[in-house]
């Protein structure tokens, strides 16, 4: 197993943060990492994402939103191929520090055959997609915020 993780403190209310996390439609006009989700917001269901981070050419997966919970988490499973190969359990968490003050992590426990091969690949080139997105994230919930 391997878990990348990141975090960032937002000057925003956690139902800010979560209405930007979620609003898919609007992530081409923000998300540098995830410049597009589709499908319906409910566990269970089935996303087509596509992830790219800076000076990579990206990927298209379908995962499964294993959970919702509003302003607090967003959960899903993917698969790269077969399952066992290579597995991302991508996790979103949302943690009120103080007010209108939230600590925003995002992290993602990898399993599978592939996991030691690409482990470079996921230091480098995903940990900075997830930088990136949190930075943009923050600076979307904190514009919004002062609005």
């Amino acid at each position: 197993m391997k878990e990348l993780r990141t975090e960032i403190d937002i000057n925003a209310p956690a139902e800010r943060v979560w209405q930007h996390l979620t609003d898919f439609a609007a992530f081409p006009e923000w998300n540098p990492f995830i410049p597009r989700i589709r499908g319906e917001l409910r566990a269970g269901s089935r996303l087509e994402v596509l992830l790219r981070a800076s000076g990579t050419k990206g990927m298209t997966f379908r995962p499964t939103l294993k959970r919702v919970e509003p302003n607090r988490e967003l959960r899903w499973l993917g698969h790269l191929g077969i399952p066992g190969l290579f597995d991302g359990e991508h996790i979103f968490e949302i943690t009120p520090t103080g007010n209108d003050r939230v600590r925003f992590v995002q992290r993602e426990e990898f399993h599978g055959l592939l996991v030691p091969l690409l482990r470079r690949s996921l230091d480098r080139d995903t940990r900075r997609g997830f930088e990136e997105m949190n930075r943009a994230l923050r600076a979307r919930a904190e514009e919004s915020s002062s609005a």
